[in-house]
């Protein structure tokens, strides 16, 4: 199956969903180029960035699970190539 590479941006809301988040990352993690997660006081919120370089609907799959969780919100930008 042929790969589309990715970014998958996550908003965490609620921290009590992060250990069940990076659970599901680590499951994906063979998928992952990179990860870079910025926390933002401010709002009380964290931002997760992951690049991912996988078949379309394991992407789709690691950013559904990653929506579903409680206070978290995932969106999938994918590249042309």
């Amino acid at each position: 199956m042929e790969s589309r590479v990715a970014i998958i941006g996550i908003i965490v809301e609620e921290e009590s969903s992060v250990e069940e988040l990076n659970q599901i990352l680590h499951e994906y993690g063979s998928y992952i180029i990179g990860r870079m997660g910025i926390p933002y006081p401010k709002k009380n919120i964290n931002i997760i960035s992951i690049a991912v370089d996988a078949p379309q609907s394991m992407i789709s799959a690691l950013s559904g699970k990653l929506g579903s969780l409680q206070g978290i919100s995932s969106k999938a930008a994918y590249s042309k190539v």
